[in-house]
């Protein structure tokens, strides 16, 4: 039976579409049609018939295609791929698309079993604007951790330059430039030290390496030029912007986290909630609440997230800007975003 999965590839074909990928809307609903007659994206997907859409199965699958462009894999496929200098026509392409799928039918069904590593570098603008709160109202150096880190690259977030409509914040010769960063109240403008920056992942990505540039870029959707200039600026700000990264996953990560007297330790995740199991979700929030436990006026610790939840029961999803902070123990929602950052709107 394969109704829920074309409702899915259709329903995130729609999404993409009304997030700025045209190219990716018409290329699901391609598929999905495929999928309905039998066709090659039917073998590619069996056994994943009954996958959510929170599984991202569909951005799995087309970040795997992406892959293929990247790795020079399937060269007919350049002149769609507006990533390489091509232009989407999807009736044009499609022929080029299912004979890549054919061929490459094994790594396609390989990428289906890797979480998508969307080094998103926009959320940045969602995370550092919720920073410089916490330090307006905690003025020390920040200790900064990440869970599902993937390349670590929104560790250097204050590295960034962020742009609104009457001013700016960050060094300005970045070579990342995040345009209509924040809307409504901005975030203070108070002196920012991270003196510590460690990401963690279940799978993390070597951004330094070619192999880990060309599987982050692959996850950009490829006719979103603004994102993939974003990724390939703050590839370069790693380059001399040390960061820890570890293979480990969310609740381990967690379990070693300790706090340090006379600074901020902040624990940051952005669109990470959703890939992990139930239990483990019960597990850091847990050990969240332990340390907060511990915390005090010289040793705070916050938790901030970028991720899609509701702001009451009976409200449909927003991607939120949560902040829950200790010794306070207040939890609070400061603003929303798109699931790729910018505008980030300030409540």
């Amino acid at each position: 039976m394969t109704a829920p999965l074309v409702e899915v590839l259709r329903r995130q074909g729609r999404i993409c579409a009304s997030l700025g990928s045209p190219m990716y809307g018409e290329l699901l609903e391609l598929i999905a049609a495929d999928v309905e007659s039998g066709g090659v994206f039917a073998e590619v997907l069996d056994g994943h018939q009954d996958d959510p859409i929170g599984s991202a199965i569909a951005l799995r699958l087309v970040g795997g295609l992406h892959r293929l462009v990247f790795d020079a894999a399937a060269p007919e496929l350049n002149r769609w791929y507006p990533s390489v200098g091509g232009a989407w026509d999807g009736a044009a392409a499609w022929g080029d698309i299912t004979g890549a799928a054919a061929t490459h039918r094994q790594r396609l069904r390989a990428a289906l079993g890797s979480v998508p590593q969307t080094n998103e570098v926009g959320r940045s603008a969602a995370l550092i604007g919720g920073l410089l709160r916490i330090v307006d109202q905690s003025p020390m150096p920040v200790r900064l951790f990440e869970i599902g880190a993937s390349a670590g690259l929104n560790l250097r977030a204050d590295q960034y330059l962020y742009r609104y409509a009457d001013g700016q914040w960050g060094p300005a010769g970045s070579p990342v430039v995040i345009e209509d960063a924040w809307e409504g109240m901005r975030p203070p403008e108070v002196p920012l030290r991270i003196v510590e920056r460690h990401g963690f992942d279940i799978a993390p990505v070597d951004a330094m390496s070619d192999d880990g540039r060309r599987t982050l870029l692959s996850y950009v959707w490829p006719d979103m030029p603004a994102r993939l200039d974003r990724l390939r600026g703050a590839i370069d700000i790693a380059r001399r912007v040390p960061a820890g990264l570890d293979r480990m996953s969310a609740a381990d990560a967690v379990a070693g986290l300790r706090l340090v007297r006379g600074t901020v330790t902040v624990l940051w995740h952005s669109i990470t909630w959703q890939y992990l199991s139930a239990n483990e979700q019960d597990t850091v929030t847990a050990r969240a609440a332990e340390l907060g436990a511990r915390a005090d006026a010289a040793t705070p610790f916050v938790w901030l997230s970028l991720e899609p939840i509701r702001r009451n029961p009976d409200a449909r999803h927003e991607f939120l800007v949560r902040a829950r902070c200790w010794p306070e123990g207040t939890d609070e929602i400061l603003g929303s975003c798109s699931p790729h950052g910018p505008p980030v709107h300030w409540d």
